[in-house]
């Protein structure tokens, strides 16, 4: 039997791009049925981002997996009463446009209310639906860099770099999710009518950014540090970097716990190193981490890959290799949690290929839940919730279609 704790909450998702359509992911992963409506002609605009063969990215597919899509223009007023009547049988709208688009739309909060008084309202933007900021466009790449990740990451004699994905984007859908399950939680458990207020989550890209900076603001207030790129390492924690090994591979090793350091040395046949009271402790270590690393990667540049990382595995010593994609499709540890699942695919060639996808995360029941379905094709479900959960005629559904 399948484990879906959101089984029968319906969510109507209004989102574009990465941000809400991740938080609609999550819901959807754990049984809540995701109407995702999309725009006439194009749909949401990753079905083209990093599009390289076929009519729909992987991108998309990945991002919108198990969602129904149906298309409808909400720059008409057919289009914004239909969005009304499926707000009256939804637990959840879910929505990442500009503050004010959905109130221009007459969509806001209150007309949603006259429709739902119990509906959870997840907002996600750029800045939050208050404040001086809030009415400005920005996307993760902005709100990475106001949130204070951008300046982290990178070299210090090099201009701020950004990570490989729109983790800003990534951890705002994680945190709307979060808050609309709260919502949700909340308005099961107590009794009587829960203030619209407390049920508006209101997701900000760059607040999101912020949460998980750890001490960057109280390390500025309290000390007056600010904190700086320091490429592969990470600021005050030594020594963890990426090392060389002989067959051409880096592998990542944090050494940096006080008793690790201690057999992780002796690895390396540095006893003098695990002995020198400079390096006992964390303090000390950073200090030094320039000799640290010069001595770690002489030991790591005269081993395979392989090699380095069984040594320093048999004595506990935290480490692992650098993967791509095709050594995440072959590690066992993957496959044995069912975290990459298979499915067939359009890809733009004559048969559909079996193309593999990021499990369900967090697991439960010992290994990840089955993906039901990948990010759908454009429309593919709007005669089925049109037919079927507004009662809509064919005919309806074909004179809505053809205008």
């Amino acid at each position: 039997m399948s484990i879906r704790p959101l089984d029968g909450v319906r969510v109507l998702e209004l989102g574009n791009y990465v941000a809400a359509p991740t938080a609609g992911r999550i819901l959807g992963d754990f049984g809540a049925e995701v109407i995702k409506v999309e725009r006439p002609g194009t749909g949401d605009e990753l079905r083209n981002w990093r599009l390289y063969g076929g009519d729909t990215s992987m991108l998309y597919r990945t991002v919108n997996r198990n969602k129904k899509s149906i298309v409808l223009d909400l720059r008409t007023e057919a289009g914004r009463a239909i969005v009304l009547d499926l707000v009256a049988r939804c637990d959840v709208l879910l929505e990442n446009f500009r503050p004010g688009m959905l109130e221009k739309w007459g969509l806001g909060p209150e007309a949603l209310e006259q429709v739902n008084p119990d509906l959870v309202i997840t907002r996600i933007s750029a800045y939050g639906q208050t404040g001086p900021m809030s009415a400005r466009p920005g996307f993760a790449a902005v709100a990475e860099a106001v949130g204070g990740l951008r300046e982290l990451v990178g070299d210090p004699d090099r201009p701020p770099v950004r990570v490989g994905v729109s983790i800003g984007d990534s951890i705002a859908g994680i945190y709307a999710a979060f808050g609309t399950v709260m919502a949700l939680f909340q308005r099961e458990r107590v009794s009587g009518p829960v203030p619209q207020v407390e049920r508006i989550i209101d997701v900000a890209l760059n607040e999101s950014i912020l949460s998980v900076m750890e001490s960057l603001v109280p390390d500025h207030l309290a000390y007056g540090i600010n904190r700086e790129r320091v490429g592969g390492r990470m600021e005050g924690i030594a020594p963890s970097n990426a090392y060389p090994t002989s067959d051409g591979y880096s592998i990542i090793i944090g050494g940096n716990g006080d008793a690790i350091f201690g057999r992780y040395m002796q690895v390396i046949a540095r006893p003098d190193l695990a002995a020198d009271p400079e390096l006992a402790d964390n303090a000390g270590r950073w200090r030094h981490r320039e000799r640290l690393d010069a001595a770690i990667a002489e030991w790591s540049i005269q081993h395979t890959r392989d090699e380095a990382l069984k040594l320093l595995d048999d004595a506990a010593i935290p480490c692992g290799p650098i993967y791509t994609a095709a050594d995440i499709v072959a590690d066992e540890q993957y496959r044995a949690r069912n975290m990459i699942q298979s499915f067939p695919v359009d890809v733009g060639e004559a048969e559909p290929k079996q193309v593999g996808f990021p499990g369900i995360v967090p697991v439960i029941g010992g290994e990840s839940l089955p993906i039901r379905n990948v990010g759908p094709d454009l429309g593919e479900h709007t005669r089925e919730v049109l037919g079927g959960l507004l009662g809509m005629s064919d005919d309806e559904i074909d004179a809505l279609e053809a205008s």
